[in-house]
């Protein structure tokens, strides 16, 4: 389960947090290199702000926002969702960090759900990059298939699937939970 997080750029740490920064890994995620920094922003739009919003590291090419379509109706933006790193035509946000703040103006998303997976994994379940599948999940109360579950494949990425957390929450998915792909 992905909660709200964001992606930051070198030239948006430097301003946010100071010239030559460096983030501080807080806890380091499933995927290899990637990991959940001790630093946070505020994230602000004239109708909400969001206090203390995980930074994820390492640095990006592109500052990005990922957020979940209820966290975007609070804070009163229209964003796509979309695969990370596809930024074109988002809605911008205002980031507020310890040394100054960035207005960028585009780059808040919801993230499409996906499946990280290896090429082992990816031969052994008959699929290739940017495929797409569904996905049985939730327990025996509130069980739903996912539709359209994005397959992303790197040598690099450990097997698991990142839904937001309004997917999450429907079917009482927590982190760690097994999960069945369908087709």
């Amino acid at each position: 389960m992905s909660a709200r997080h964001v992606h930051l750029s070198r030239i948006h740490l430097d301003i946010l947090f100071g010239p030559g920064y460096q983030l501080h890994p807080y806890k380091y995620v499933y995927q290899p290199g990637q990991y959940a920094a001790e630093e946070t922003v505020d994230l602000v739009t004239p109708k909400a702000t969001f206090n203390n919003v995980r930074v994820l590291g390492p640095e990006r090419e592109q500052t990005q926002v990922e957020i979940s379509i209820t966290d975007a109706i609070k804070l009163g933006l229209n964003v796509p969702v979309r695969d990370s790193g596809d930024i074109k035509g988002s809605p911008g946000i205002t980031l507020i960090g310890p040394n100054g703040l960035v207005v960028i103006e585009k780059g808040v998303i919801a993230a499409w759900r996906h499946i990280h997976m290896n090429l082992v994994d990816a031969s052994e379940l008959s699929v290739k990059d940017r495929d797409f599948v569904r996905v049985q999940c939730g327990g025996e109360i509130r069980p739903i298939i996912l539709e359209k579950v994005l397959v992303r494949v790197h040598d690099s990425f450990v097997l698991e699937m990142h839904i937001d957390t309004d997917e999450a929450n429907a079917a009482m998915i927590a982190n760690g939970d097994l999960l069945k792909i369908m087709e």
